[in-house]
């Protein structure tokens, strides 16, 4: 018998959820989720240490928006809140991704579902 697996925290949300960011002023809608950390070390490293989250829980991959820009994030599940009280999330790529905005959640293409 083989070592025993590695034991990762249950995903929370999931694709097309609104999410924000616990610390951060941001939201967006998640496109992805890895089951654990996934960047680079590099990445992980110019995070603050005091604000650095642990490496074996969900990551998920964000179509974002602030007050100022459009970007793509990517965040850990310890950062991460629903948001489904401020409506659709208006990140230009949405529309590349969702079909539509229904009960608090995106509905992914299904061109794009694996």
């Amino acid at each position: 018998m083989g070592p025993p697996a590695p034991h990762f925290a249950e995903a929370r949300f999931t694709i097309g959820d609104v999410v924000r960011h616990r610390v951060f002023p941001f939201r967006g809608v998640i496109f992805d989720v890895d089951p654990e950390f996934a960047n680079t070390e590099e990445w992980w490293l110019a995070i603050p240490e005091n604000l650095r989250p642990a490496k074996n829980q969900p990551y998920y991959h964000l179509l974002a928006e602030n007050e100022e820009s459009s970007y793509v994030a990517y965040v850990s599940q310890q950062n991460l809140l629903p948001d489904s009280s401020s409506g659709p999330v208006s990140h230009p790529a949405v529309r590349q991704l969702f079909t539509d905005y229904r009960d608090g959640r995106y509905q992914l293409k299904p061109a794009i579902r694996n």
